[in-house]
């Protein structure tokens, strides 16, 4: 019995750390480009990517908008922020911004963006009204927003629980139909709405006005 309990155990172990890593993991090539073709990112367009982590999407996107572009990356932990500074400079990269967050604000300037993007980001925001008001005053008018989440997973949410969220979430993730619901209460317009993103994902693409 005590072998059976230890073994369903380290099963469940398994399957936390397994959320964990693909939760935390930085977006792949192919995930970018389906990105990229989702938006249909242009030279000369500037693109913002919200809590960039490593930076890898904001990084590509800069090879696409080229000199004539500008992409801006921001974060609201400190030391990732420095990071990302550092990339930057090593990469030499002229059309790249690097921007400290705030949680409540992009801290991005006003209309300054054609498109912005949130991966595995939204779930983690604690006041997610008045960051969905800040992103849309950062958009153009008719530029479009994408967030890349996922709903609630129990492994991760045992292991890895969000403090400071709305209730609604249920768990370490965000149910797709609440977060339709909260950026169509800001006054975004939804575009489109692809659930069959990488890594049992979903991607809501929603557009200002």
């Amino acid at each position: 019995m005590r072998k059976r309990a230890s073994s369903a155990q380290s099963r469940l172990v398994l399957v936390a750390l397994i959320a964990m890593v693909l939760a935390l993991a930085p977006a792949s090539s192919e995930e970018i480009a389906r990105l990229q073709k989702l938006m249909e990112w242009k030279a000369g367009q500037t693109i913002a990517d919200v809590g960039a982590g490593e930076g890898e999407i904001g990084f590509a996107a800069a090879k696409v908008v080229g000199e004539q572009g500008r992409v801006y990356l921001t974060e609201l932990d400190e030391k990732k922020r420095k990071g990302l500074e550092d990339e930057v400079r090593t990469r030499a990269l002229k059309n790249v911004t690097v921007v400290q967050a705030a949680v409540k604000e992009t801290n991005l300037p006003v209309a300054c963006c054609d498109a912005i993007v949130l991966r595995r980001v939204y779930h983690h925001l604690t006041a997610p009204g008045e960051m969905d008001a800040s992103l849309l005053r950062s958009l153009k008018p008719g530029g479009e927003l994408a967030v890349i989440d996922f709903s609630p997973r129990k492994g991760l949410s045992e292991s890895d629980p969000v403090e400071g969220v709305p209730a609604n979430r249920g768990g370490h993730g965000i149910p797709q139909k609440i977060l339709v619901e909260e950026l169509k209460a800001a006054g975004f317009k939804i575009q489109k709405v692809v659930g069959d993103w990488p890594e049992d994902s979903y991607c809501v693409v929603a557009k200002r006005e």
